[in-house]
C-alpha cells in the first residue's frame, strides 16, 4: 500500500491499518440496539469522553509529551469542536432521524473532501487511478446503504414519479449526516496541524474530552431518561463502542492521519459499511442483496485503485514508453540499412 507511515515499523502494520474501520464497523452493529434506549447526545459524548481518558491513560503509560503553549491548546481546542462534539452530535442526531443505510452512505463519503482538502492544502497527488477509485467508492457504498428501490427507479424511465422521495431527503436528517461527514473530514486534515504543537495521541485524548464535554452539558438540560433504560447487554454495548469503537480506533486513526497519504488513510473508510454488513449478517442475520454484493466488490476494488494509484500510473507510464521504444526500433533498423 501507498501509505508510508510510521506503522510501517510494527510487524502487522497492514491490520493495524484495518483497524480503525473495522473497529467502527462492528461497533456500529453493536450499538444498533441501544439508539432505541438513550439519548443521541449521551451516547455521543459516551463515545468521547470516557474514551479520551482511556487515551490520556493510555499516553501516560507511553511517555508521551503533554501539550505544551497557547498554540497547541487553541489547536486542541478547535479539534475537539469540529471533529469531537460537531462531527458525533450531528452523526448521533441524524442516526435518529435518518435510515442508518442512507446515513452511511452520506458519513463514508467523506474520502472524497478528505482527497479535495488535502489536494489544496498538501498538494496530495491523486491523478485518474485515484478519482477513479475515488467514484467507483461513492457508487459501491450507495448500492451497499440505499435502498434497492431507490436504485431501480432511478434507471426507470418513469422519473417523475420518484423525484418525491428525493426531494424529501433533507427533512428526515440526512443533511445531519452530511455535517458530521463534513466535520470528520475538516477533523481529518486538521490533525497535521496539531501534530506541529502536540504529540497525536495525547491531541486526540485531550479533543475527545474536550468534544464530550459539551455534549453531555448539552444532554443534561436537554434530554432525560438517558440510562435509566438501559440493560446490561446494552451497557456492554456501549463498552464496546467506547473502548473499541473510540478510544482504539480513533487513536490508530489520527496517528496514522498524523503521517503519509491522507487520501489513501480516508479511502479505506469505505471498508466501514462494508464490515458493518458482515457482522450484521453474522449476529444479527441480515442478508445482503445481490446489489449490495456488488457494491462490496466496487468498495474493493476502490480502495485498491486509491491506495495503488502512482503504481499503476507508473506502469502505464513503462508501458508507453516500451510501445514508443518498440516503434521506434524498426525504423533505425531500416535507417541503417540504407
Amino acid at each position: 500500500m501507498q501509505l508510508k507511515l510510521s506503522a510501517s515499523k510494527f510487524p502487522f502494520a497492514p491490520l493495524l491499518l484495518i483497524a480503525p474501520f473495522f473497529l467502527w464497523g462492528t461497533a456500529m452493529v453493536a450499538m444498533k440496539g441501544v439508539i432505541p434506549h438513550t439519548t443521541p447526545l449521551f451516547m455521543a459524548g459516551m463515545r468521547l469522553l470516557p474514551a479520551g481518558v482511556l487515551i490520556l491513560i493510555a499516553a501516560v503509560l507511553m511517555d508521551k509529551p503533554q501539550p505544551k503553549g497557547w498554540s497547541a491548546w487553541l489547536w486542541i481546542i478547535l479539534f475537539a469542536l469540529i471533529d469531537g462534539a460537531l462531527f458525533q452530535g450531528f452523526l448521533a442526531e441524524g442516526l435518529v432521524r435518518t435510515s442508518a443505510g442512507l446515513g452511511s452512505v452520506m458519513i463514508d463519503s467523506q474520502p472524497l473532501a478528505v482527497a479535495l482538502l488535502s489536494l489544496w492544502l498538501f498538494q496530495e497527488h491523486i491523478g485518474f487511478w485515484g478519482w477513479l477509485g475515488l467514484g467507483l467508492g461513492v457508487i459501491g457504498i450507495s448500492l451497499i446503504g440505499l435502498p434497492d428501490e431507490w436504485i431501480f427507479q432511478f434507471f426507470d424511465a418513469n422519473v417523475n414519479a420518484t423525484m418525491g422521495n428525493w426531494q424529501d431527503l433533507f427533512a428526515s436528517g440526512e443533511w445531519l449526516m452530511l455535517l458530521a461527514a463534513l466535520s470528520m473530514a475538516v477533523g481529518t486534515v486538521m490533525i497535521r496541524f496539531v501534530c506541529r504543537y502536540a504529540d497525536p495521541v495525547t491531541a486526540t485524548g485531550w479533543h475527545m474530552i474536550l468534544g464530550g464535554l459539551p455534549l453531555w452539558g448539552i444532554s443534561s438540560v436537554r434530554e432525560s431518561q438517558q440510562w435509566q433504560n438501559l440493560v446490561t447487554s446494552e451497557w456492554i454495548a456501549l463498552g464496546y463502542a467506547t473502548i473499541f469503537g473510540s478510544a482504539i480506533a480513533y487513536g490508530l486513526f489520527f496517528y496514522f492521519a498524523s503521517s503519509g497519504s491522507l487520501t489513501s488513510l480516508s479511502s479505506l473508510t469505505f471498508l466501514t459499511p462494508v464490515f458493518a454488513l458482515l457482522f450484521g449478517y453474522i449476529f444479527l442475520s441480515e442478508v445482503l442483496s445481490p446489489l449490495q454484493w456488488v457494491g462490496v466488490g466496487m468498495t474493493l476494488i476502490s480502495i485498491y485503485l486509491i491506495n495503488q494509484r502512482d503504481n499503476l500510473a507508473q506502469k502505464n507510464q513503462t508501458v508507453s514508453v516500451e510501445e514508443k521504444t518498440t516503434q521506434q526500433t524498426p525504423a533505425l533498423e531500416a535507417s541503417v540499412q540504407k
